[in-house]
């Protein structure tokens, strides 16, 4: 099962990308102890078992809220090129066609929401046409962090912890959307209607941004990069090495973690694989996986 619904708001997993991102838990989480990834439960959704590299999800959250249709990041996209991220280079994957089968046009997007500016968050903003690119949602407003979008704009001259390895990304990939008059840069909070809100959760990136589901008696946070792995919820200080402030990235990770722990809330990261989402439990000075979310896993699919 590829869809749920929470409340009021359907959302659909769909997905560009599953698989090994070529590195292993210890270039990708290099704080976190070893035993925690020796657990069998991990393979083979989130470590391949034979080379023992990280497996990750590039996938985008589909809602339909309030007649609306919005887009939770839009993952690394076609033809992009990325010189220190070669994993995301050049792809060409049918993202759009998986959408289409989800029953939504790119023209028939309203919101695109992205929780931060990294290179796997931002890639189907644009797509080539010709030779420009341009945004593919033609229609839809972009909700985009204020504190990212100037973090990033190479004009700004910042020095990321990142490098190089989101190089072209705000040429190609946001920029263009801005100059669109497509973009809505917001700052602290958002609210996108009565079931979602934007926070700010700063960490990950200057602009790190949660997505906060409140319908009925459910409810659900996205929460972007916060977590890249489920090892990060038994070991929540536990940082992936791509936090541009670490320090700030667990303190957020702990506060987001103890609200959907208190409030029976479903956790729904950018890059899970497996089931995609999980609900948690305070497990002594840190927390516990309660249960997985219904969506089928990738590496089940025929």
């Amino acid at each position: 099962m590829d869809h749920i619904t929470l409340g009021d708001v359907d959302i659909t997993r769909v997905w560009e990308y599953f698989g090994p991102v070529d590195m292993t838990p210890g270039a990708f989480f290099p704080d976190s102890p070893k035993e925690a990834w020796d657990a069998s439960w991990l393979s083979p959704h989130f470590l391949d078992p034979g080379t023992g590299i990280v497996h990750s999800a590039i996938q985008t959250w589909l809602l339909r809220s309030e007649g609306r249709t919005i887009l939770v990041d839009t993952g690394v996209g076609n033809h992009k090129e990325r010189p220190y991220a070669p994993v995301w280079s050049h792809r060409e994957t049918d993202f759009l066609a998986n959408l289409a089968r989800a029953g939504v046009r790119p023209e028939d997007v309203d919101l695109v929401i992205n929780t931060h500016l990294h290179v796997d968050h931002v890639g189907w903003n644009t797509y080539l046409d010709g030779r420009q690119w341009v945004p593919t949602f033609p229609n839809a407003t972009y909700l985009m962090p204020k504190h990212d979008f100037d973090f990033w704009n190479p004009e700004n001259g910042h020095e990321p912890l990142l490098g190089r390895g989101n190089q072209n990304v705000f040429e190609d990939s946001v920029a263009p959307v801005h100059r669109a008059g497509r973009t809505l840069l917001w700052e602290d909070s958002h609210r996108i209607d009565a079931g979602l809100r934007l926070d700010a959760a700063p960490g990950h990136t200057p602009g790190s941004s949660v997505l906060t589901l409140t319908s009925g008696t459910d409810r659900a946070v996205f929460v972007g990069d916060l977590l890249h792995s489920p090892v990060q919820i038994l070991e929540p200080d536990v940082n992936s090495c791509f936090c541009e402030d670490p320090a700030g990235a667990r303190a957020t990770r702990r506060k987001v973690l103890g609200w959907a722990a208190d409030h029976n809330a479903l956790v729904i990261p950018a890059h899970l694989g497996g089931h995609g989402a999980a609900e948690v439990a305070r497990a002594g000075g840190g927390f516990a996986i309660k249960g997985w979310a219904p969506f089928a896993p990738y590496a089940e699919r025929s």
